[in-house]
């Protein structure tokens, strides 16, 4: 991926989009490639300018914020979505993560915040905040254990176990007193072995197969 992030808005509400690509324009390393009033409009224009993050309203005409998200992701693997949301704990927001966005955020997000939500999406290696934590302890659907957990070793069960936990790479070396980069050796191995685009769904997916229960590594 190039220094500079390149990012596409959908939401119904132009007004909307317009703020938001004020302050994303404005940082360097960000540009705004395209802009979409709805979620097939959004699809389309993805598959056309292949953005690194796509900044997705959850409730949009035509096509929702959601299936949307379900093509974007599974045709366009190196894209990262970023659900908007007006409400911090939104089943329809839960809903965008299983379909594979990287993160959401309220439509009230601050200008820095948002900032750095667009660059954490565009690094795979982004931690995931906590209120996207809360948001899988509030909704998250527990089904049987994943066969493909047998396929991790020990350790890297341990790894993606701190992941869920929200911690970072540096912070998982200190826990298992190794090298950072063996960290991001395991962390690579867990979302390749497990088919996960990136840590947020590791994170999910920890809490789907119950490696993860509900309030554990979460501070309301």
């Amino acid at each position: 991926m190039s220094s500079e992030i390149s990012i596409l808005l959908a939401d119904d509400q132009h007004l909307i989009r317009m703020g938001f690509s004020l302050i994303l324009d404005g940082e360097d390393d960000l540009t705004v490639v395209g802009e979409a009033p709805d979620g097939a409009a959004a699809v389309e224009e993805a598959m056309r300018l292949r953005p690194d993050v796509v900044l997705m309203d959850v409730r949009m005409p035509v096509l929702d914020g959601i299936e949307a998200t379900r093509r974007i992701t599974a045709a366009l693997p190196d894209t990262r979505v970023i659900i908007l949301t007006t409400f911090g704990l939104d089943e329809y927001a839960y809903s965008g993560l299983e379909a594979g966005a990287s993160a959401f955020l309220l439509k009230d997000v601050t200008p820095p915040e948002l900032v750095a939500a667009v660059r954490a999406a565009a690094n795979s290696d982004a931690v995931a905040p906590q209120e996207t934590k809360r948001l899988l302890a509030e909704f998250g659907r527990a089904r049987a254990e994943d066969p493909l957990l047998q396929d991790l070793t020990p350790r890297e069960r341990e790894v993606l176990e701190a992941m869920a936990e929200g911690l970072s790479n540096a912070e998982i070396a200190r826990k298992f007193f190794v090298s950072e980069a063996t960290v991001k050796t395991h962390v690579r191995r867990i979302l390749t072995k497990l088919h996960l685009r990136d840590r947020v769904q590791a994170v999910v997916y920890a809490y789907e197969t119950g490696l993860v229960v509900p309030t554990q590594g979460l501070d309301y």
